[in-house]
């Protein structure tokens, strides 16, 4: 039987509470804005000594989620030899893609084919590849950055639905990564095709890209863009995107390019630029 926890997210009205939560959270009103920061740090222990920019100085909520990071608190792995972890985070689960399948939690999967939103062409490209998917916390940085060089090719926005995304829905909720609504964006480099997920949750009020801005969140149909060789090229470790209220991105690469490190296992915590895989020749 469903937990109350499971059914009540169920139950609520996803998008709706989101829209509402984002609506609060891009406030200017300097009251508004400050009680939400304040409690919000209180509440989650947030180490601000990492912030460019100290509490009273984030014109929103919205601007305080994503702030920036002082330079060179994330010191880059050697991106000639390793994959870089996108994001802060937790690992949520790492392996290998399996006929087509990733898993989820406690014998639940989904496929990549799901995942990217319907493109088969592109999943093929990963059966027998590797992936991790990684758990950004509210505590944590939220910014996304790339875990290796590469060209994009394509973004694929896909509506869907928004559960919390933690430990409980995970193991409760079938095809959970590939039900929420999610941005798949595409890219070609040294290490091959390489997708960088970005999978939103109850009460994201948005995910943002580096080339294009919002993305349009809460929409009624899927959109895919393709873009010409060489339009967007992003180095190991540069900025991608940004979560606007929490979430989790999912890392896909084709086979025989990336061995995952073997001192991680599902829940352990990571820092972006920390080496989460090597990359193989």
């Amino acid at each position: 039987m469903a937990s109350p926890f499971i059914w009540l997210q169920h139950a609520l009205p996803h998008h709706a509470v989101s829209r509402g939560a984002g609506k609060l959270a891009s406030s200017e009103t300097p009251w508004l804005r400050d009680l939400l920061i304040r409690r919000f740090i209180a509440a989650y222990d947030v180490d601000m000594s990492e912030a460019a920019r100290s509490a009273g100085q984030f014109r929103s909520f919205n601007d305080f989620f994503t702030r920036e990071l002082k330079p060179g608190v994330r010191p880059l792995a050697d991106a000639d030899e390793f994959i870089l972890s996108p994001a802060d985070g937790a690992i949520s689960q790492v392996g290998r893609i399996e006929e087509g399948r990733i898993f989820q939690a406690k014998g639940r999967h989904f496929t990549a084919t799901q995942l990217l939103g319907g493109d088969a062409d592109a999943a093929r490209r990963f059966e027998g590849g590797t992936f991790a998917t990684i758990y950004l916390s509210p505590k944590d940085y939220h910014r996304v950055h790339m875990p290796a060089s590469g060209a994009l090719v394509s973004t694929t926005y896909v509506p869907g639905d928004l559960f919390s995304v933690n430990q409980v829905t995970a193991e409760n909720v079938d095809g959970l990564f590939a039900r929420n609504e999610r941005l798949a964006s595409l890219f070609e480099g040294e290490d091959g095709l390489f997708a960088s997920v970005m999978v939103g949750a109850m009460i994201v009020a948005g995910i943002e890209t580096v080339w294009g801005g919002p993305v349009e969140t809460h929409a009624p149909k899927l959109l895919r863009d393709r873009f010409a060789p060489g339009e967007h090229v992003l180095k190991a470790g540069d900025e991608m995107g940004r979560f606007i209220l929490g979430s989790t991105t999912v890392l896909l690469f084709e086979p025989g390019r990336v061995e995952w490190m073997d001192r991680f296992k599902a829940g352990d915590s990571v820092r972006m630029g920390e080496a989460l895989g090597r990359r193989l020749r």
